[in-house]
């Protein structure tokens, strides 16, 4: 026997795995659910403090023209 991981993209593969254990064709081992991580807490420290810096340095003189514009 093979254990595989499988990424369910839709709520009726549940019913379908479900029926698949019913009849004795495969084990369902876990049904868990993943927390979902923060992108800050993902991400922090990823970038190097000049690198990081510069990107909200730019972002800001971005958001400053865009207010400023006029139309």
């Amino acid at each position: 026997m093979e254990t595989v991981l499988v990424q369910i993209n839709n709520n009726k593969a549940y019913k379908l795995l479900e029926d698949l254990e019913d009849l004795h064709i495969i084990k369902v081992l876990k049904k868990s659910i993943l927390p979902q991580q923060k992108l800050s807490e993902k991400y922090a420290g990823k970038l190097p403090a000049d690198v990081a810096d510069e990107l909200q340095n730019d972002v800001t003189q971005k958001r400053n023209e865009w207010n400023n514009r006029s139309i």
